[in-house]
């Protein structure tokens, strides 16, 4: 077995320098960018999500959830009315001086 891919190794041709052609500096370094979205997990979040579906699953839920509260535990961007009205009976009268 050993001398067959030892066999296979030399049929390969060397190439020289020149027949490589000119390298050029960050081609793929746009594409690797946009392609790769590797996240490194510790080994105990990693045993209780070992595949990246389960990963994605309850990333999905916590953020759903977020959401969910979020929408519940904000105030309402207008004051209440109580307070519109209250504030217009302290402002003196149009017309009146003060």
């Amino acid at each position: 077995m050993r001398k067959s891919i030892e066999a296979d190794k030399t049929d390969i041709p060397q190439l020289t320098r020149e027949q490589l052609g000119r390298g050029v500096r960050g081609k793929y370094y746009k594409a690797v960018l946009q392609g790769s979205n590797l996240v490194l997990l510790r080994p105990e979040v990693w045993k209780a999500f070992p595949t990246s579906e389960a990963v994605n699953d309850a990333l999905s839920a916590l953020l759903a959830l977020t959401q969910q509260i979020e929408r519940i535990t904000t105030r309402p961007k207008r004051a209440p009315r109580k307070r519109v009205l209250a504030a217009r009976r302290s402002l003196p009268a149009k017309g009146t001086a003060t």
